[in-house]
């Protein structure tokens, strides 16, 4: 496959990776690591939901050369924030929800303005809720209100467990107010 000089030029977001992984690793480095020595590998303790843009990015931060490996661990960001404050050995955390973030700021793992360390208060992207339908829709469900339709079910994740249920949950509000 041909491929051009573009395809290999690091995205708006690998640069802003490389960024935050310069910057992370002191920030965040939950690690004691002696100034001089520098780090192989490091461990980003990241929600599941990232799991497959983390492989991805980190393929791509890998083939530019780098010598530091990046290992994941994914789970639920509450549970990643839990399993820091419990000893996970996490280099770099990425979270979906600012209060687990906090919890480590609460346990003196993080400094407490760390959110202006960072461009756009350290929310480097935006998700969006996506309703998933049946085949050829059948109630013709285009937006929150449909939702409310008699017969409709809907499955949301548990607010209590998931930040991604916190969110679906506050954005079903928005919509009716």
């Amino acid at each position: 496959m041909h491929q051009t000089a573009n395809e290999h030029a690091p995205s708006e977001f690998q640069r802003h990776m490389n960024k935050l992984l310069a910057t992370a690793v002191p920030a965040f480095g939950l690690g004691a690591t002696p100034a001089f020595a520098q780090p192989t590998d490091i461990l980003n303790a990241s929600y599941d939901i990232a799991r497959e843009l983390f492989e991805a990015e980190n393929a791509a931060y890998a083939a530019t050369g780098a010598t530091v490996t990046i290992n994941q661990s994914h789970a639920g960001s509450s549970a990643q924030a839990r399993a820091v404050l419990e000893g996970s050995a996490a280099d770099v955390v990425t979270f979906n929800q600012v209060t687990d973030i906090q919890k480590l700021v609460e346990g003196g793992f993080v400094s407490a303005d760390w959110a202006t360390q960072f461009p756009n208060n350290a929310a480097p992207f935006y998700s969006f809720p996506a309703f998933s339908v049946r085949a050829g829709n059948p109630k013709a469900i285009k937006d929150w209100g449909d939702l409310a339709a008699d017969g409709v079910q809907v499955i949301f994740p548990n607010p209590k467990t998931s930040g991604n249920g916190r969110y679906t949950y506050l954005a079903a509000r928005a919509s009716g107010e």
